[in-house]
């Protein structure tokens, strides 16, 4: 908690200096912007301060004197005619400037801070979002980024009002008396408890953020739709409701703690400006004017209406410094945030990459904080063309070794190769341009169908790329049906006529995305984890037959579809532990032939044969040609090293989903020794039956 503490109060201390340059940054940032904002704004505070002098207190007292006196009120009335005039045109003003004007200003700020904002955002690399001191300083910089930029603005200009009005009130008091100015030093006093009072209260917002955050969670939980089916299913509710119990206790711990102070210092803010100096200046005036006649009527009327006024804004001198520097506490966010120099970006060298293999070579990757490894000596080469299969326990690091693929992460040891080039080397743009992905985690935007899959604004001539996606992803026929087609918004969020799809037909839409790029790569994480198997299987079908001729890496917790790959890698905790195509491992009796079979095992007849369930002519069983090509295996078409027929891969496929049945291609029982025997017989004549030729097939046939 100490540590806390002093992380938190390090983080509020900025020298006097840093905060006036914080101050300049944002004035900077809003002048070049909106030139002309920051000099109208302030010459507003200038002018109305002015006006607020001469009409409530210069003109009052010659008024009033000019009565007690009998001089005559011809200049006196002039001078009210000008200032009234001057009032009304400024009243005028404020009007066109605060609803026409300024919401423009205001609108173009916003956009340029937002916009330096996610332009840094798309530039950071992943592991920023897992260092919690550095995505606190981010969170903070996007929520408060317009905010406290705004208030520099908003507390600059009540430093105006105020030094214009203090300057010009305490000259005239100090004209009519001299002795008048000492009471106005006690504010300057009463400023430094303010400043207490401030921080007091500051450090009351900061420990109570957290406890807000937790009921806002509990809130969410309760009202948005994610949340709906798992709320009304168990008892979950009550731990919610539990846990926003102990946050409002919470709450009561911290007013506790912090509501004597506060209320202490505001009743002493209050007695001394209400009790002690107004009514002290006012006595010692009416003294003047009544009982030593040494004081005007005019005069005695302008401190009263005055004094008050001067000893706010006194006060308001020290507060607004104070609000000062806590804006420049948020504006520090803003800047190590702007000022951040991405880890991950291009050099003065970089060069846009040549088509040819990728290699990892000694990999090794650890995620900061992390004790050990998530990744450990991967080495392992991706041809053009060539279809691997990814595969694994949960944890075993293989979305992880894409992520180093992708370049959003730099490895630890050892390095990343395309062309014989290390990747670092390369533009970042142009080698992230290379791959169509679709992730585990995918995430379908408040936008078109069109918009979601191209993932960029739809220009003429894409709508027959779009169909084409669609058609391949086999999302084609849901998206026809909606009322504008591709031109629908997926979500209600924004649109009473968008979609919300079910889980499967949402997934359809982020694999079309990688149907519509024409990448050198494919690179699909868990591409079918919401489709049935069939139309996994379909869906495999077309991916492999638009990724003729690009290099393809699948991650599938149904090994089923590993039969499909040239190579299949085997992870565990971080490591390749074996590694060939699937015959080949089925021969060697391995981990990976274990799960295989374990799988494959769930959805066997408990008489152990195998049952056809499925319709007549869903898959042709009879094309058996050979592929010359090297183990890429495609639908209808028996392939050298693999030993299955396209029904036996069917029956893999479709045994590894939800149905209880599997073709085996007219022999009952154990289609996983046809397999292996056929293995056994192809795979011998591709030159790939040793141990040693399946381990160095990793590395392309060669180990680095």
């Amino acid at each position: 908690m100490k540590k806390t503490k002093k992380k938190k109060d390090d983080r509020e201390k900025i020298s006097f200096r840093r905060m006036l340059s914080n101050c300049a940054f944002v004035l900077r940032l809003i002048q070049k912007t909106a030139p002309s904002y920051l000099a109208v704004y302030f010459l507003w505070s200038v002018v109305g301060a002015l006006l607020n002098f001469f009409s409530s207190a210069y003109l009052l007292r010659r008024i009033v004197n000019d009565v007690e006196l009998g001089r005559s009120l011809k200049g006196t009335l002039i001078l009210l005619a000008v200032v009234a005039a001057g009032q009304l045109l400024f009243t005028v003003a404020i009007n066109f400037l605060s609803r026409l004007l300024f919401p423009r200003y205001n609108q173009r700020i916003v956009a340029r801070i937002e916009t330096m904002l996610f332009e840094k955002s798309g530039q950071v690399e992943l592991a920023c979002y897992e260092d919690p001191a550095f995505y606190d300083k981010y969170v903070r910089a996007m929520e408060n980024a317009y905010g406290k930029s705004m208030e520099v603005v908003y507390t600059i200009d009540g430093l105006i009002w105020s030094t214009v009005s203090l300057f010009s009130n305490s000259l005239l008091l100090f004209f009519i008396d001299p002795l008048l100015m000492a009471f106005g030093l006690l504010p300057l006093f009463l400023g430094l408890v303010r400043k207490k009072q401030n921080k007091v209260y500051h450090d009351f917002d900061v420990a109570r953020n957290p406890v807000e955050r937790k009921i806002n969670y509990v809130q969410r939980c309760f009202y948005l739709s994610e949340y709906a089916k798992e709320m009304r299913l168990g008892n979950i509710y009550k731990k919610l409701f539990a846990d926003q119990k102990e946050a409002f206790l919470s709450y009561k711990r911290l007013f506790r703690k912090y509501g004597p102070v506060k209320g202490a210092l505001r009743f002493f803010l209050n007695v001394a400006m209400d009790a002690l100096m107004v009514p002290g200046v006012m006595l010692y005036a009416a003294y003047r004017a009544v009982v030593s006649k040494t004081l005007l009527l005019g005069d005695c009327v302008v401190i009263f209406n005055s004094i008050a006024g001067i000893s706010w804004t006194l006060s308001s001198l020290v507060s607004r410094f104070t609000d000062l520097h806590k804006s420049a506490v948020y504006i520090e966010d803003f800047r190590y945030f702007l000022d951040y120099e991405p880890k991950i970006s291009d050099r003065e060298e970089s060069r846009s990459p040549q088509a040819g293999e990728i290699a990892f070579q000694d990999v090794s990757f650890r995620y900061l904080g992390a004790q050990s490894d998530s990744l450990k000596h991967i080495s392992f080469t991706l041809a053009p063309g060539e279809k691997i299969a990814l595969v694994g326990k949960n944890g075993s690091g293989k979305s992880t070794l894409v992520k180093l693929l992708l370049r959003f992460y730099e490895p630890t040891a050892g390095k990343i190769t395309q062309a014989g080039e290390d990747i670092r080397s390369l533009t970042l743009a142009e080698y992230r341009a290379q791959f169509g992905v679709v992730f585990q985690d995918y995430k379908i935007f408040s936008l078109s169908v069109a918009e979601n899959i191209l993932m960029r604004p739809l220009e003429e001539g894409d709508e027959e790329r779009v169909v084409d996606a669609l058609q391949k992803s086999g999302g084609y026929e849901k998206v026809a049906a909606l009322p504008k087609g591709i031109h629908t918004t997926l979500t209600r969020e924004f649109d009473d006529e968008g979609a919300n799809l079910s889980g499967g037909e949402a997934q359809k839409i982020a694999i079309a995305r990688v149907f519509a790029k024409n990448a050198s790569f494919m690179i699909l994480d868990e591409p079918s984890s919401a489709l049935d198997p069939i139309a996994e299987y379909r869906l495999f079908e077309n991916i492999l037959e638009a990724g003729q001729g690009r290099g393809m890496i699948f991650i599938s917790h149904r090994l089923s579809s590993a039969v499909l790959a040239d190579r299949v890698l085997y992870m565990e905790q971080g490591e390749i532990v074996e590694c060939g195509s699937h015959a080949e491992l089925m021969a060697k009796g391995g981990r990976y032939a274990s799960l295989f079979r374990k799988q494959a095992e769930n959805y066997r007849e408990s008489d152990g044969k195998a049952e056809q369930k499925w319709e007549d002519g869903l898959f042709d069983t009879g094309q058996k040609s050979a592929k010359e090509s090297s183990g890429t295996v495609t639908p209808g078409v028996r392939t050298a090293g693999v030993g299955t027929s396209d029904g036996e891969i069917a029956g893999a496929w479709i045994g590894s989903g939800e149905k209880d049945g599997m073709e085996a291609a007219g022999k009952d029982g154990g289609w996983e020794e046809n397999l292996r025997e056929e293995a056994g017989k192809e795979g011998a004549g591709a030159g790939r039956s040793e141990k040693a030729d399946a381990d160095a097939v990793c590395m392309g046939g060669g180990l680095v």
